[in-house]
């Protein structure tokens, strides 16, 4: 009698993993939309800037324009994917890239371009807070690291195809027509995202047992492990979302909100984004020709695509911290040598191509480790009760982050020098090393509810995981 009324619990679905990498895929295209709008400016930026007659302040806040609606977006995300859904947070996200696109393309003036980047901002920076964690909310415990680098991955797509557009269109200065490149596919996302299924995990928080069952059974290979996992987020939701009371209160929660502020200022502070919007200009610093700057940020883009297969396919093998490492050395080294082939001097064709080489390896060890874990590991540590709180802070952080370095990079650029520029970018992915290893946690094959454990208990950071 209890074999046969248990055994529908035990029924394989083969087609549940398919469906989970499906539904993960769809969720994924909003990094391609983050993508499209980060390498865009790169090629934008010099005939928008000749047009308008643009001084560089003016440039570096059409960067920071974007940067500024991201904090924003990203501030504001935790309230939205609380009361919208993580799914419905996405589908508002895509419509302000859709708005914000094509007013860019439309743009007037420098102040209506600036207004238009930040419209396009928030779009990223919630899609920066939803995705991450709808994706970790979703997927399998172990493919979570996969899929949530998907994230990441669809991101360095989206950057390699505004470089080759912009390079499609450099010839001509025709900006416009690179910023329809990202303006078309944004409303298609936001079709996309309206057929997504809800996260299991917001569902039980709204009480919405039933649908939350009947979502999860079609994302697990049987029924007896959806109730499992929805048994086990029962538990855990028994205390409710209270981020400000924890943050107040509890001194544990304070410690993974301080893990994900640093670990979103390490990923920043790296450097990969003064390449994703200046490129051009870094070339130029090395001599390379106009032409060659585009072709070779394209170049670039691709050599980003391809390294963050890495993470997508081995962070969930070897681990999230053996390739941090591995991605903050090579950063390090490549940003030195960066420096110092930049204080000699790049005057023949052989130096040139060094120098390229050295910024490719820079974003090859990027796009492997600091890009995607980085958001792995911000949507692991938080506890349930202040997952949305957790992940907002870090990722305005993040956002802040970015608009410092890419509102002064230029200025600063002009300042010190290129060798004196990339030396200090060599000596914050030094410093880098140092705070992976006293901090850090291996979060490979370890459940949400375990860390959350750990942390709780008052276990050291770097030990939260293995």
């Amino acid at each position: 009698m209890n074999r046969t009324a248990e055994s529908p619990q035990h029924v394989v679905d083969p087609a549940a993993r398919r469906r989970v990498l499906f539904i993960c895929i769809l969720a994924s295209l909003a990094g391609l939309m983050c993508g499209m709008d980060i390498g865009v400016i790169s090629g934008v930026l010099r005939p928008f800037g000749m047009e308008f007659h643009a001084s560089t302040v003016a440039l570096e806040w059409i960067v920071g324009g974007m940067l500024v609606g991201a904090t924003i977006g990203a501030l504001t995300g935790g309230q939205l994917t609380q009361r919208l859904g993580r799914k419905y947070t996405l589908t508002t996200a895509a419509a302000f890239f859709s708005i914000g696109a094509f007013g860019c393309a439309a743009s007037q003036s420098i102040a209506m371009m600036i207004i238009c980047r930040v419209l396009v901002g928030m779009g990223m920076g919630l899609s920066d807070f939803s995705t991450p964690l709808y994706l970790s909310e979703v997927a399998r415990k172990e493919q979570r690291g996969a899929m949530v680098s998907l994230y990441q991955l669809l991101k360095t797509i989206g950057i390699f195809l505004a470089f080759f557009s912009n390079s499609w269109f450099a010839s001509s200065g025709a900006w416009r027509s690179m910023l329809m490149v990202e303006a078309v596919p944004a409303i298609v996302f936001l079709v996309i995202f309206l057929f997504l299924p809800q996260s299991p995990r917001w569902l039980m928080i709204k009480g919405r047992k039933e649908e939350a069952l009947q979502t999860m059974t079609r994302l697990r290979d049987a029924p007896a492990q959806a109730h499992k996992e929805l048994q086990a987020i029962g538990e855990q939701l028994q205390t409710k979302e209270e981020g400000w009371k924890l943050l107040r209160t509890n001194s544990n929660y304070r410690r993974s909100l301080g893990l994900g502020m640093l670990l979103q200022i390490m990923q920043q502070f790296a450097g990969i984004n003064i390449i994703m919007y200046y490129a051009p200009r870094i070339l130029e610093t090395a001599h390379f020709s106009l032409e060659a700057q585009m072709w070779c940020t394209a170049l670039i883009g691709l050599v980003n695509v391809l390294m963050t297969f890495v993470a997508v396919g081995y962070s969930d093998r070897w681990g999230r911290k053996p390739i941090l490492y591995a991605g903050y050395v090579s950063m390090a080294a490549s940003m030195a040598i960066l420096a110092f082939l930049l204080w000699y001097g790049t005057t023949s064709l052989s130096l040139q191509l060094l120098a390229l080489g050295m910024i490719i390896i820079f974003v090859g060890g990027f796009a492997m480790s600091a890009g995607p874990l980085m958001w792995v590991i911000c949507s692991e540590i938080q506890p349930a009760a202040g997952r949305s709180l957790g992940i907002s802070i870090s990722t305005g952080t993040n956002m802040l982050s970015n608009l410092l370095i890419g509102t002064t990079f230029l200025s600063v650029l002009e300042l010190v020098g290129g060798p004196n520029t990339f030396w200090l970018f060599a000596g914050f992915n030094a410093i880098g090393v140092v705070l992976l290893y006293l901090f850090v946690p291996e979060t490979k094959d370890v459940s949400l509810e375990t860390i959350e454990e750990r942390l709780m208990s008052g276990v050291k950071l770097r030990d939260l995981g293995r």
